[in-house]
């Protein structure tokens, strides 16, 4: 958990957050390398991939019509045709990362689920699921920023980690090996996970749980400051920045974790990104 304070007005609060040019960027980008394995093996070439930019972004913005203020609307569309040019420059990049010519994916944008034996339930979206011939599993996550400092990797890791540690309970398959592609920097992360990594992260995710249940019980969410805090949409309602946050809108008093308030929807869940 980044900082508890963060989780609280997004999970408990449900204070809204702004759209930004780069998140949606991502998503546009991830929409279309995810769209361009609908081709034959030898039509995904970069010029097909950036074709397709527009039509995403078209679907985006039927999807969610607000997207469109972010860009300027009196520069004849100049903002919109730079951001848009900066899409097609990531999906340049990929190529030289990777070619999709050679991979046939099992899945993309994958939904999986799990309920580890203390009845906490994880569940996350995997950008794509690699199967070789041999059924060894490589789990690819695209992010469209820069790749993090040596000294930064495990953290970037551990959303993978999560990741392989759903697809082992639920397929009792360890994944050979997890990859972070960042298109931001044009670099290749890599980690080949044994059973000790995943059930060193279930002991963490457990112990997360607890933090959220004690939380969630005594009405204690602290804010943690990082650098990150600059880009955060509740500054105006954070301790750290002068402000008051929201009156907390649950009862605190002890209850047992059945009863504690789920990450998204559902009882006792744990999204990848908490």
């Amino acid at each position: 958990m980044q900082c508890p304070l963060l989780y609280r007005f997004r999970v408990i609060d449900k204070l809204p957050e702004k759209p930004s040019a780069a998140a949606t960027r991502g998503t546009l980008v991830h929409a279309v390398l995810e769209r361009l394995f609908d081709h034959p093996a030898q039509e995904r070439t970069a010029p097909r991939a950036k074709a397709l930019i527009p039509g995403q972004w078209d679907r985006l913005l039927e999807a969610k019509p607000e997207l469109g203020e972010l860009f300027a609307q009196g520069d004849e569309g100049a903002e919109l045709a730079r951001w848009l040019t900066e899409a097609e420059a990531l999906v340049d990049r990929w190529f030289t990362l990777e070619d999709p010519t050679r991979l046939e994916p099992v899945e993309r944008e994958f939904f999986v689920e799990t309920e580890l034996e203390s009845g906490l339930r994880l569940r996350g979206i995997i950008d794509r699921v690699d199967v070789a011939p041999t059924g060894e599993v490589r789990i690819v996550d695209y992010k469209t920023g820069k790749a993090p400092r040596p000294e930064y990797a495990e953290g970037a890791l551990f959303q993978m980690k999560f990741y392989a540690l759903v697809v082992w309970r639920l397929k009792q398959v360890v994944p050979r090996r997890l990859q972070l592609v960042y298109l931001g920097s044009g670099d290749v992360l890599t980690y080949d996970p044994v059973v000790a990594d995943l059930e060193r992260v279930e002991r963490k995710l457990l112990a997360l749980w607890e933090a959220i249940r004690e939380a969630t019980e005594t009405g204690e969410w602290r804010p943690r400051p990082t650098k990150l805090c600059g880009w955060c949409d509740h500054r105006a309602v954070c301790p750290e920045f002068g402000g008051t946050p929201p009156v907390y809108p649950l009862a605190v008093s002890p209850g047992p974790l059945g009863e504690v308030p789920p990450p998204r929807a559902g009882a006792q869940e744990l999204p990848a990104d908490s």
